[in-house]
């Protein structure tokens, strides 16, 4: 009987997309796992459009719970609801979890609402979730900037948490600097870069919880003069941005932000789904069997392991 290998993952969104694709990839992966991550994909899609208003839903939350989930069959997706943050606090359907298998060794995804904190508490040895937690929770304020995925580790205190960071799965999008044109012509240099952060003083608009993520990534130094601002409930974020005049924000095209009247200015840091280790908690070969397997193919964004 293959050895199993409990690894948390986000309950949904693009960092749990990112693994089942990585999985379904996968030249050990044998049975169903590409339509297993298909099917995945599907449901929280179309729920996602139910959250958002964009589609009606057919039937009820706890029909399409029943229809979705296979009790008893760990190899089939299981699903199950959490509360929503929309007004009356609705129900919405999520990943809980799945068996894959990986020839030698069994790979269980178990949904959580915050694997990184799972990992930190020792109820996982692997986990994935987004970078942007990571700089959130536990990676170390200094002057200097942190401008890669390679030097996160260098940052994490060794005191504060066995989790390190093992490698990214390459679904990058970037927090980048925005500002009006107004404000970026009255900078040193006319370029939106750190140099340009380094040298303002005055509002800059950044998206909630982010103040530390935000100081860790421009370096305390460039943030000292900065009062962060936070974009208002119900307003887009490049719309505050607009207002305030400088800020920084989640970017993939930037049309967006063009139609604001903002200029797309330096790439700050890369907010990408990174496989994580408790390194207390790593002690079997089917973990470091899982380990290398998750993090095949991406061997140019590898971190060392400290």
């Amino acid at each position: 009987m293959s050895e199993t290998v409990h690894v948390a993952v986000p309950r949904k969104g693009r960092p749990l997309e990112a693994v089942l694709d990585r999985l379904a990839g996968h030249p050990d992966a044998t049975g169903d796992a590409a339509a297993v991550a298909d099917d995945v994909s599907n449901v929280l899609r179309y729920e996602k459009s139910i959250t958002k208003d964009k589609q009606d839903a057919e039937a009820g939350v706890y029909d399409r719970l029943a229809d979705y989930s296979s009790p008893g069959d760990d190899r089939a997706p299981d699903f199950t609801l959490l509360r929503d943050d929309r007004a009356g606090f609705p129900r919405r359907v999520v990943f809980d979890s799945v068996t894959i298998d990986l020839g030698d060794v069994d790979v269980h995804l178990v949904g959580r609402e915050e694997p990184f904190r799972a990992l930190r508490t020792h109820e996982f040895a692997l986990g994935f979730d987004s970078a942007d937690l990571v700089l959130e929770e536990v990676v170390g304020l200094e002057p200097d900037p942190l401008t890669s995925l390679a030097d996160v580790n260098d940052r994490i205190d060794p005191h504060d948490t066995d989790v390190r960071v093992v490698t990214g799965l390459g679904d990058t999008v970037y927090h980048t600097l925005l500002a009006t044109h107004e404000a970026v012509d009255a900078g040193p240099t006319g370029a939106l870069d750190r140099e340009f952060v380094a040298d303002y003083e005055g509002p800059f608009c950044i998206s909630p919880r982010y103040e530390r993520l935000v100081e860790a990534v421009l370096g305390t130094r460039a943030a000292e003069g900065l009062d962060f601002v936070y974009p208002e409930p119900g307003v887009e974020e490049e719309a505050a941005i607009a207002d305030a005049g400088v800020g920084a924000y989640l970017t993939v095209t930037g049309s967006t932000a063009r139609e604001h009247g903002l200029e797309l200015g330096e790439r700050l840091f890369p907010s990408e789904t990174v496989l994580m280790e408790n390194t207390c908690e790593a002690d079997s070969a089917a973990i470091e069997r899982v380990r290398e397997a998750l993090g095949h193919a991406v061997e140019e964004t590898a971190l060392a392991m400290n």
